[in-house]
């Protein structure tokens, strides 16, 4: 780390008085004059979930953009190059944006098509002159013969793979990589042993090479979690990121979630008031070996569902002095695998459910809900596999709410993970991740237990 600015600025407000608010506008100030006046080829910036990395992202175009400084952004997906370039236009109308897009027939949302400075083209010469440039990483990748732009944003670097950094390195001189480390690594569909421990290893993160050939770049930290409430972020903080702590925004008693309609005393009305009550419940089912689409998990998860939406519930925060109504869009199922996931779908169409957001991890990320439930990833394994164990699949799932998090699960998880300890082997010049899956698993399932309602269904 570099600067004391950023590193300590969780600290820095005091131990008996943390200001969120000064300690996240003393990070961004650091990160924007580094960004514009550095000396540095890059910066990097480690963000937790719902640290405002996005507005970062767009603070930060906007004052390259009006200090006479072009720039290039670079995103991995085109939702978030389309979000991105929404809110460039809601927050700077008069900003000119170039939207730089496939030839598909439908390449980019319609919602961009209300903002007058926005300019789509599949062809960077008919955006050429325009202060701001947003594409995927895949479009930029196949952009050649153009004067490089002096700066460039990264979005969601942790989430993009080296191979696809080089691949537009020569676009541009100097950049900010903003992502979150906490989340998955870049997918990758073939094997990457023959590529372990080597600097240049394609399939590592583009933050993960750039530092190991660049280990003098500054790295920064955004020290304050605006989603999480204060019942969350010191397990997500310990759990996953114990070398970068951070806080919430919010005290506890600054959001609260509560019910119309009372308890029927059943499972899923129980759990919903503990995870009302403390942020966090663990439905537990009976121990038992299950196919990977258990029925009677898959029917408690969408029964959770249900019963949140029969009993009425709403949210208090900061957002609004007075209840909001937590409705379906507002709540999240997510879960390990896609089939997993369809079948919470079919069963949440059963009772007559729809408008939750029902998908994997992988989908999920970066979304950000009122009520999340979980199906706990090693529910009814009979193993526990590196897929299952993987710390950003937990952490994304654990990390999407910002009220309560429900998360169903079958007992005997902790001594499924004392019998599958982590034999990875050990790579010569790879880093060691920290903590592993299987540390993490244990302390978010040690807390869980504290707020544990066992069901028989």
């Amino acid at each position: 780390m570099t600067g004391p600015t950023t590193k300590d600025a969780g600290r820095s407000a005091g131990a008996t008085a943390f200001d969120p608010a000064a300690a996240a506008a003393r990070a961004t100030e650091a990160i924007l004059h580094e960004t514009l006046h550095g000396a540095h080829r890059g910066v990097v910036v480690d963000s937790p979930p719902g640290a405002g990395k996005s507005t970062l992202v767009v603070r930060a175009a906007r004052e390259l953009a009006a200090a006479g400084r072009p720039l290039m952004v670079v995103a991995q997906t085109n939702a978030q190059v389309d979000d991105l370039v929404d809110r460039l236009a809601r927050e700077d109308p008069e900003l000119p944006i170039g939207r730089l897009h496939s030839s598909d027939a439908h390449p980019y949302d319609p919602v961009l098509d209300g903002h007058q400075r926005v300019v789509k083209s599949a062809k960077v010469s008919d955006l050429a002159g325009l202060d701001v440039v947003v594409s995927t990483a895949a479009k930029w990748a196949h952009v050649r013969n153009v004067e490089p732009w002096r700066h460039a944003i990264v979005d969601e670097a942790y989430q993009m793979r080296s191979d696809a950094l080089l691949a537009v390195a020569g676009l541009f001189e100097r950049a900010l990589f903003v992502g979150d480390p906490g989340q998955l690594d870049p997918f990758s569909v073939v094997g990457t042993e023959q590529w372990a421990g080597l600097s240049y290893d394609p399939s590592a993160s583009a933050v993960a090479t750039l530092l190991a050939h660049n280990p003098g770049l500054p790295q920064h930290r955004l020290p304050v979690s605006w989603r999480l409430p204060a019942s969350a972020a010191p397990l997500v903080s310990d759990a996953f990121y114990p070398y970068a702590r951070f806080r919430s925004g919010t005290g506890h008693g600054d959001r609260r979630l509560s019910f119309g309609v009372a308890s029927d005393g059943s499972g899923p009305d129980r759990v919903l008031d503990e995870a009302a009550e403390s942020g966090w419940g663990l439905l537990e089912l009976p121990a038992r070996r299950t196919p990977r689409t258990d029925p009677e998990a898959v029917r408690a998860v969408a029964q959770v569902v249900r019963r949140m939406l029969d009993r009425g519930g709403v949210a208090t925060s900061e957002r609004s002095p007075d209840p909001v109504p937590v409705t379906a869009d507002r709540i999240a199922v997510g879960t390990a695998h896609r089939d997993q996931a369809a079948a919470v779908r079919a069963a949440l169409a059963a009772l007559g459910v729809s408008g939750v957001a029902v998908d994997t991890a992988n989908r999920l990320q970066g979304r950000e809900f009122d009520v999340t439930v979980v199906l706990h990833p090693l529910s009814g394994r009979p193993d526990a596999t590196a897929f299952h164990l993987e710390t950003g699949r937990l952490c994304v799932l654990a990390s999407r709410h910002r009220h309560a998090c429900v998360v169903v699960c079958r007992a005997g998880v902790a001594e499924l993970l004392d019998e599958h300890p982590s034999t990875e082997p050990v790579q010569l010049g790879v880093t060691v991740k920290f903590p592993d899956g299987w540390e993490a698993h244990h302390a978010v399932l040690a807390h869980l237990t504290e707020h544990r309602v066992p069901w028989r269904p």
